[in-house]
């Protein structure tokens, strides 16, 4: 079973962050049995030559690569897609027209507008009719729900087609709500149900 299949079955997956920038790494975490890596773009020091080398490791380790980029911008998720990426996470999402872009940088047409390359994922154009037509249903799409003003657009958000999870963060969200890192605090509870209660609804 693919990872994308854990996560349209909704499957319990354990995956760790990736922040160091060496190629072991990767290989050392496997052993744990994780089911995922994800690359850390957004609050780390590596560049697109560290994102390379991390998920051929990872590759090579039989674990699948997400990275998680540094905003919603396609120049960085095509070519974070086009090294070989698995999947994308995108921060702070805060309402549907910034899912549709997200899914629009992630996806080709008709599900996307994700630009047409030949790099690495395409096998430098010798797996591009392959890759092109199984890349819609094999790559992974999470969005980040970090804001109180996401939230509050999230049942709009939460319909967004071509998105397969949603991940909260959880330091952001309790500091939008002015409770920074009170992951007890009631008031924070109730908003983490709602979203749940929300994916299910919607079954993400």
């Amino acid at each position: 079973m693919n990872l994308k299949n854990k996560f349209k079955k909704r499957n319990l997956t354990y995956g760790t962050w990736i922040n160091i920038n060496n190629i072991l790494i990767p290989e050392i975490l496997s052993m744990a049995k994780f089911d995922w890596f994800c690359i850390d773009l957004e609050h780390s020091s590596s560049d697109y030559n560290d994102v390379t080398n991390l998920i051929i490791s990872s590759h090579n380790s039989n674990i699948p690569a997400l990275v998680r980029v540094p905003s919603n911008d396609e120049s960085v998720i095509k070519r974070v897609m086009d090294i070989g990426a698995n999947g994308i996470i995108v921060p702070n999402i805060i309402n549907k027209e910034e899912a549709i872009r997200a899914v629009n940088s992630i996806k080709y047409h008709p599900l996307g507008k994700r630009g047409v390359g030949l790099f690495r994922a395409q096998k430098y154009g010798s797996n591009f009719k392959k890759y092109y037509e199984t890349n819609n249903k094999n790559s992974i799409t999470i969005l980040q729900i970090e804001h109180i003003d996401a939230v509050n657009k999230f049942e709009e958000i939460a319909k967004t087609k071509g998105v397969d999870c949603f991940f909260i963060g959880p330091y952001d969200l309790s500091s939008s709500m002015g409770i920074p890192g009170q992951f007890s605090n009631p008031k924070f509870l109730k908003i983490i149900k709602y979203l749940i209660n929300i994916c299910k609804l919607n079954k993400i």
